[in-house]
């Protein structure tokens, strides 16, 4: 568990905390992880992502990372409908998140602290069950949770 910018990890992929995709991205104002992967890395990962249809709550969806140093980005529905997030899809989004990174043999990933933003879920609560998850998990990679703190 680090602080600092997610964007500025040098990993192989990134987590992406979105939404469950049903709401064109180009009508949302993204914040947050989001937000900083449009301004960085162009719009290419969200468009690329809204041809995969809604996402079920807690998946996992790995994208291209348009103009950012990843290979690519994985983008996890950890809110719901309600934008709020709960113990099962902050689990869920990192379990499934891991997953998909060892499926398509990635050795480093890096994760914000999924939920704790737009989702409103309490930040420290959502480190414990992000860390107990990657505990849980049988995964060989190396795995960094990133809180958010400027510089």
């Amino acid at each position: 568990m680090i602080d600092g910018d997610l964007l500025d990890q040098e990993c192989e992929v990134i987590v992406n905390s979105w939404n469950r995709n049903v709401i064109p991205w180009w009508l949302l104002l993204p914040q947050g992880v989001s937000g900083a992967i449009r301004r960085r890395g162009g719009t290419a990962p969200f468009r690329e992502l809204a041809k995969r249809g809604p996402i079920p709550l807690g998946g996992a969806v790995l994208t291209g990372a348009g103009t950012l140093p990843f290979a690519a980005i994985i983008h996890v529905a950890g809110i719901n409908m309600r934008w709020r997030a709960s113990r099962t899809s902050i689990q869920d989004s990192t379990r499934n998140a891991l997953a998909l990174a060892c499926e398509h043999g990635f050795a480093e990933i890096a994760l914000p602290v999924i939920g704790a933003g737009s989702g409103g879920f309490d930040e420290a609560r959502a480190i414990e069950l992000i860390l107990e998850e990657i505990e849980r998990t049988v995964v060989d990679i190396r795995v960094t949770v990133v809180r958010y703190s400027k510089k």
